[in-house]
C-alpha cells in the first residue's frame, strides 16, 4: 500500500479522477480524519470536504509507477 496526498477541489477535478482511478483494477481509500471512503464513489467523495488536501490509500502491488503517473495531475507536492 502506498499512501500520497491529493486535492479534489472542483467538481470536475472530482469527475476526471473517478474516471482515471476506474481504470485500475486496485483499491483506493480516501481518508479524511476519521472518514474512509471508496475513492472510485463519487458520491462518497463529495461526503468529505473537498476544500482540504485528502490522503489517498493505494492497494496495488504492482503496476505501482502506472498508477502514480496517473494521478500526478491531483498529487500535492510537498
Amino acid at each position: 500500500m502506498k499512501t500520497i496526498r491529493i486535492s479534489l477541489n472542483s467538481i470536475d477535478r472530482v469527475k476526471s479522477f473517478v474516471n482515471e482511478i476506474t481504470k485500475f483494477d486496485y483499491d483506493f481509500d480516501l481518508v479524511s480524519g476519521r472518514y474512509v471512503i471508496d475513492a472510485k464513489s463519487i458520491m462518497g467523495i463529495f461526503s468529505l470536504d473537498l476544500s482540504k488536501p485528502i490522503d489517498l490509500n493505494i492497494h496495488a502491488e504492482d503496476h505501482m509507477d502506472e498508477v502514480l503517473e496517473a494521478l500526478k495531475p491531483y498529487e500535492i507536492q510537498e
